[in-house]
């Protein structure tokens, strides 16, 4: 798990806010509705009862269909509009006791994480033996990848990792964990005309139904292998503990419906 810049909290969480912002328009909400649509067909059939997401902003969650009882959300920041019984801490140190989650989703989170195999691992620490995974990211060999790598833009969302989808299951395999399927969404190169998006719709259509590995996202689905032990803190490197508390019995969990402050 070599090979990676490490950025720093700051630049992480700056990072975040753009990637947030950029959601927020018609492109970016257009993205998250085929995302939210992907994670759905992924999670349908998961049994369970804690669900965790870690997701750059409360307001993008994801993982809202899924049949768990107890869904948690984990975010960067702290803001006064957070739903009831949400984290508040980076990815990379997570307040929870291993083996205590069903289901981890990761929205964009190695895209902006500060230490993204570091995210992944405490991913894995948390989450129980047979548990899921399910992981969305941008696919860097894609149009969109290809935009990236042309202009360099720093602004979000071309100044996220863009990690590969090979790599990430390197570094899924490392951890014992087993790869169930991998999607990839989103054909359309990245263009803000809505219409041009609508008459290019039928590129999802004809990338979906080949598997054509081109899409602008992947979402990965792996299964965590029964009896695999995560070490609570990596090999190669060493940290201060984090001065939150582990979360030892969960609060509920109310789901945050943007309607009602208004």
């Amino acid at each position: 798990m070599r090979g990676l810049k490490v950025k720093s909290d700051m630049e992480a969480e700056r990072l975040q806010k753009e990637f947030e912002t950029w959601f927020q328009s018609p492109l970016g909400q257009t993205m998250l509705a085929s995302q939210r649509q992907t994670v759905e067909h992924s999670i349908g059939r998961f049994f369970g009862y804690h669900q965790l997401e870690l997701l750059v902003s409360h307001e993008l969650p994801v993982g809202q269909s899924s049949l768990l009882g107890h869904r948690i959300i984990s975010v960067p920041r702290w803001e006064k509009e957070l739903p009831e019984g949400s984290l508040v801490c980076h990815s990379h140190e997570l307040p929870l006791e291993s083996d205590s989650i069903d289901l981890v989703i990761l929205h964009h989170t190695l895209d902006v994480a500060a230490r993204p195999h570091q995210s992944l691992r405490e991913a894995a620490r948390v989450l129980r033996s047979g548990g899921h995974m399910v992981i969305v990211g941008f696919n860097p060999l894609s149009a969109w990848g290809l935009r990236r790598a042309i202009f360099r833009s720093p602004k979000a969302p071309w100044s996220g990792r863009f990690l590969t989808s090979s790599r990430l299951e390197d570094w899924l395999s490392l951890l014992d964990f087993r790869l169930k399927d991998v999607h990839y969404r989103f054909y359309a190169p990245p263009v803000t005309n809505l219409q041009w998006l609508s008459r290019l719709a039928f590129l999802d259509k004809f990338g979906a139904r080949f598997r054509l590995p081109l899409g602008a996202y992947y979402t990965i689905v792996a299964q965590k292998r029964v009896g695999c032990v995560i070490p609570l803190r990596p090999q190669w490197r060493r940290s201060r503990v984090a001065g939150a508390a582990v979360v030892h019995q969960f609060t509920p969990y109310r789901p945050y419906k943007k309607n009602e402050d208004s």
